[in-house]
């Protein structure tokens, strides 16, 4: 595995730690910026919506730069978006900031996924994007709650500091880590976007946002459910939220080494057991040893499932920054429709409504897979052809041989 990989989960940990830290200091926010909770809670809804609809612009204008480049033009604007939340001293400034961060954001993990494939081989592509996406999930286990304590000991303002140094570190280790590799070729934004005219590659975007979807809606109220329908006490939910981050983690790696060879079989299996999983949440949510096992079991199913939906949304269009970022895009979409349905589902029926939202989200993205999981049978000779189909389709569309060389000066 290139060491760039590795310089790429970084990345993506300091954007995600961004991205989380406003849940996690929601009171001392709204006392130091004069506002209401509710109104910090939108901040977390214009971030995620500034990813999907801001993220895809800003990819297509640095499209054309060396990949290393735009990793770097892209912390700069993280940078910026996170220094002056850090110093805002209104609701307003700090909006501003939240959108700002939240573009940088979407557009980094388009470029990082799509470097990830220049620089690997065809069939340990699923492997390497997994290795990537633990920065999502140690952003999951680690960032959120050592970017909480920092704002509960030293001010929230310390705790956007303190992601501000991590952004500078993880671009240092860009700067030096990550190769000089031309731009990848293009016929333009119209050959990058002319990809989406394929219906399998928007069968493919559907399935990832059902599937984020289903994982956010409980996901996204596991607190009030933990303590409110289970029985556990405030103080044990964060240690089941670090353990539900532990099993994101694992579940990552064991998708990450199954995805390339096997990604129908992978989402397949892993929606129908997050059916499984968060209807027997739903079912025994009020009994802590079940509650916890499917909850937990949410986490090995769920958003882990990244490795293998980006390897058939990359077969399925292209291994280029456009794509990756769109789909990233329609994975915001799904958390923004989770937890949005979620809170409706509570105000309409109770706690236990979101699990079965997202049990039902579960069975419609199985419901996506599985025409095409028939066509190719799920057979090693299927995704042997995927494979082979990722060998001839790489960025931006180009042919590509087994790995670009990776040392250019």
């Amino acid at each position: 595995m290139p060491r760039a990989v590795y310089v790429l989960a970084l990345g993506i940990f300091a954007m995600v730690t961004s991205e989380f830290a406003v849940a996690g200091l929601m009171p001392q926010m709204a006392a130091g910026l004069h506002a209401t909770v509710p109104q910090i809670g939108y901040l977390i809804t214009a971030f995620a919506a500034a990813m999907a609809l801001g993220g895809p612009v800003l990819t297509v204008a640095v499209m054309k730069l060396p990949p290393r480049t735009a990793l770097l033009v892209l912390f700069a604007v993280f940078l910026a978006g996170n220094v002056l939340a850090a110093t805002a001293t209104g609701y307003g400034t700090m909006l501003v900031a939240r959108i700002v961060t939240g573009v940088a954001s979407q557009a980094f993990f388009g470029v990082a996924i799509s470097l990830c494939a220049r620089l690997t081989r065809p069939e340990i592509r699923g492997r390497a994007i997994a290795v990537a996406m633990n920065g999502l999930m140690l952003g999951t286990l680690l960032g959120l709650p050592l970017s909480t304590l920092i704002g509960e000991r030293f001010g929230w303002r310390a705790a956007f500091w303190a992601v501000s140094a991590l952004a500078l570190a993880a671009a240092a280790a860009t700067a030096v880590g990550v190769p000089r590799l031309a731009a990848a070729p293009s016929g333009g934004l119209r050959a990058e976007a002319g990809v989406f005219a394929r219906p399998r590659l928007w069968l493919a975007l559907a399935t990832s946002t059902l599937i984020i979807g289903a994982t956010f809606s409980a996901f996204s109220y596991f607190n009030p459910i933990l303590t409110g329908l289970t029985g556990f006490s405030a103080g044990t939910v964060p240690l089941l939220l670090i353990a539900y981050g532990a099993a994101t983690v694992v579940g990552n790696t064991v998708v990450g080494r199954f995805a390339d060879r096997y990604t129908l079989p992978v989402l397949a299996i892993g929606l129908a057991l997050s059916l499984l999983f968060l209807t027997g949440f739903a079912v025994f949510a009020g009994v802590p040893a079940p509650a916890v096992i499917c909850m937990l079991g949410v986490g090995l199913v769920g958003v882990t499932m990244n490795p293998a939906m980006v390897t058939r949304v990359q077969r399925a269009g292209n291994a280029g920054p456009l794509v990756n970022t769109v789909h990233s895009s329609f994975i915001t979409l799904g958390v923004i429709l989770g937890s949005s349905l979620g809170a409706v589902a509570i105000d309409l029926w109770s706690l236990r409504a979101p699990l079965w939202l997202g049990a039902a989200l579960a069975a419609l993205g199985l419901l996506t897979v599985l025409p095409e999981l028939g066509r190719t049978g799920g057979t090693s000779a299927g995704m042997r052809a995927g494979v082979a189909e990722g060998a001839t389709t790489g960025v931006g569309g180009e042919p590509t041989g087994p790995r670009e060389t990776a040392h250019k000066n």
